[in-house]
């Protein structure tokens, strides 16, 4: 009998430790503010950028509705972003946007033509799509989750070491017209 009961409870640790798991993937490794602080830096070293976002930079944070992490993420994001004086040099503004489909955040990028698409949680199987139904636009799209950037989103934010590394998805970014200048590749974990 007591076998049976241990057998049991490591198949509920294990359930245990693989939701767990699922879920600490969907959490943003690097805090949401530094994040945006990051993103309006390096957005500096985006050739492209002070031409894709005129006289002031949009920026769409996008969430995924009814997920209460992804709105409390994409929350942080905007006051995050709408404390900077600036991003990328900039002036901007911060829209949020719930998730529907790609082919519709790919309508509202044409619209809107924000220079940036912030990416709550909650989104990571949607970012494949996502970056299909981007390419070709005038947009960087940047992820809350590191996972996503090999998925498809142009940049993102991981802990290595306990410090911050930039990623960056060289192949959608020149999809989305991004050219990252060479010194801030340099420091950016680089995917293909």
């Amino acid at each position: 009998m007591i076998p049976r009961m241990h057998s049991k409870s490591l198949s509920f640790g294990a359930a245990v430790a693989l939701v767990s798991g699922m879920l600490a993937a969907e959490e943003p490794a690097v805090p949401v503010g530094l994040q945006a602080e990051l993103t309006a830096k390096i957005a500096a070293y985006d050739r492209n950028y002070t031409a894709r976002a005129g006289g002031k930079a949009k920026v769409i944070i996008v969430s995924k509705p009814g997920d209460a992490e992804s709105t409390k993420v994409a929350n942080l994001a905007r006051s995050a972003f709408g404390s900077l004086p600036e991003v990328g040099g900039l002036p901007h503004e911060e829209t949020l946007l719930g998730y529907s489909s790609a082919k519709a955040l790919s309508d509202e990028v044409s619209k809107q033509k924000p220079a940036i698409v912030y990416l709550s949680t909650g989104l990571s199987s949607e970012v494949p799509g996502i970056a299909d139904a981007l390419n070709g636009k005038d947009v960087v799209t940047v992820a809350s989750v590191a996972a996503d950037v090999p998925k498809g989103a142009v940049l993102g934010f991981d802990l290595v070491s306990g410090k911050p590394k930039l990623l960056v998805h060289l192949t959608q970014a020149k999809k989305q017209n991004a050219a990252f200048k060479a010194e801030a590749l340099k420091l950016m974990k680089v995917f293909e």
